[in-house]
């Protein structure tokens, strides 16, 4: 197999990877379904599909670790978790009482001028 192909066939698993690793789909069995079609079978596709789900993970881990710590119960720095909860309480509208839920709760405080 060239490298040219071996490039192609990794594209397309990774195209199909990325397109169903989120969606309530086995994106591991569209990768071995794929790559079966594509002719690519073998240890080499084995090695692939677990490096490229290793790949995934640590993109998730990437993009939600302020999430994951939190359910792990990891606290941030400190410093920066104290500083976020001051910007919050410091954000709110003092004009209008209630909660951002959306839920239509919330009344309008006059302003004392």
């Amino acid at each position: 197999m060239s490298d040219m192909h071996s490039l192609l066939i990794a594209a397309i698993l990774g195209v199909v990877e990325g397109l169903t690793e989120f969606l309530p789909v086995s994106s591991t069995g569209h990768m071995i379904i794929v790559g079966h079609l594509l002719g690519f079978e073998g240890d080499t596709a084995k090695t692939f599909e677990v490096v490229i789900q290793l790949g995934s993970i640590l993109a998730v881990v990437v993009m939600f670790w302020r999430r994951l710590f939190g359910l792990i119960g990891i606290p941030l720095w400190p410093p920066v978790a104290a500083r976020r909860r001051k910007q919050r309480s410091f954000n709110a509208d003092p004009h209008f009482a209630g909660d951002d839920s959306g839920g239509g709760t919330g009344a309008v405080v006059p302003r004392h001028d």
